[in-house]
């Protein structure tokens, strides 16, 4: 076990005119289970890659533990990598396909039995140890995959989307199988994810990352509560965020109808580079549908999506035109409601933002402002 440093580590791919990776700092501690989440393109698993050594470090550098990695081969790092795509050998069986790290290494036959029955026992594989891979549904060579790595008693697990090839359901168990299994093991991992869901569910802590750049690093709940910039308060949470700019009049923000007063911290943290507008950001259950119309946001109903337990009213600010072309636009506001209580579409409810649940952001940095 140990702890993983990135110290402005950076990444720049021949030909390209902005690194892949931008002076990446982040640490990383022992036994913790580190998300990296982003949209496409964003620089996490090359970050991974960097870590595993399959990539090279243009500046800065990588330590895990006190040793700086930087420049060593991938194969004397002490780390094991799950991917996505499960890189099963087909001709050889679980047992097979779980030793094969340690068989290469010249470990003792004994012991490469010992440990993979061990890894077996504790992902529920042993009566699987004599197939092959093509006998295993998606989610058992997950776990085979998963073995390989554990067997080889790592000091860093290194997880590169291991999920994204398994349907809906199946997806949600295992990534809770997944966290168990890290928290019971207790080596340091680094998992990468595009899918932030995943990254609430299962990190300790996630980092945030967008076009090579480190946006916001921390727990999820910190992720969801206090987003230190637009994007990742667009970013995080499902549904997403509403975020809407609006112009400041007075002690209030104006867009439309609606009108959200503004605390005296907010207004004085504002710069002329602003131009009198701010973007303020509200999840949908921060928002309480209420019968008082003064200082509320009217939202005419487009349509509703009942979920049983749930409910969430699609909508655009009354006296805003909205071109829609499916469910959702852009200019779309979404509310969560108690299940079987939303009005028929065309009709205006009114909503305030709860206590402690609004956002403000500058609309000239995207960064946050004080409450």
């Amino acid at each position: 076990m140990a702890t993983v440093t990135f110290d402005k580590a950076t990444r720049i791919y021949p030909g390209g005119d902005k690194p892949a990776v931008d002076a990446l700092d982040l640490h990383i501690e022992d036994g913790e289970f580190l998300v990296l989440v982003g949209p496409s393109g964003c620089g996490k698993s090359t970050s991974l890659r960097m870590l595993a050594g399959l990539e090279e470090v243009n500046s800065g550098r990588i330590m895990i533990g006190d040793k700086d990695v930087t420049d060593v081969q991938p194969k004397d790092r002490d780390i094991a990598m799950v991917f996505q795509n499960y890189a099963l050998y087909p001709h050889m069986s679980v047992r097979d396909n779980m030793g094969f790290a340690l068989k290469i290494a010249g470990t003792p036959k004994e012991e490469i039995n010992k440990r993979v029955q061990e890894a077996a026992e504790i992902l529920d594989l042993t009566e699987y140890l004599e197939r092959k891979p093509k006998a295993l549904s998606g989610g058992q060579r997950q776990r085979v995959a998963m073995g390989r790595a554990i067997v080889r008693k790592p000091q860093v697990f290194l997880m590169d989307e291991p999920l994204s090839n398994l349907d809906a359901k199946l997806r949600v168990q295992t990534r809770t199988q997944v966290a168990s299994l890290q928290r019971r093991l207790g080596v340091t991992t680094v998992y990468v994810t595009h899918d932030q869901t995943e990254a609430l569910t299962m990190g300790d802590r996630i980092a945030v990352l967008k076009d090579g750049l480190l946006q916001q690093v921390g727990t999820p709940a910190e992720m969801y509560d206090r987003p230190e910039n637009v994007f990742v308060a667009g970013f995080i949470g499902s549904p997403a965020m509403n975020l809407r700019t609006f112009t400041v009049e007075g002690d209030a923000a104006v867009l439309g109808a609606a009108r959200i007063p503004l605390s005296r911290a907010t207004l004085d943290a504002m710069t002329d580079a602003d131009e009198g507008k701010i973007t303020i950001g509200f999840r949908p259950e921060g928002l309480e549908v209420t019968t008082d119309t003064a200082n509320t946001i009217p939202i005419v109903v487009d349509l509703t999506e009942e979920l049983g337990s749930d409910a969430f009213v699609y909508g655009h600010l009354e006296g805003m035109n909205v071109a829609t072309t499916g469910s959702v636009t852009d200019d779309q506001l979404v509310v969560r409601v108690p299940p079987r209580t939303a009005p028929p579409a065309g009709n205006v409810i009114h909503a305030h933002i709860q206590p402690g649940r609004q956002h403000n952001f500058s609309f000239s940095s995207g960064i946050r402002l004080p409450d």
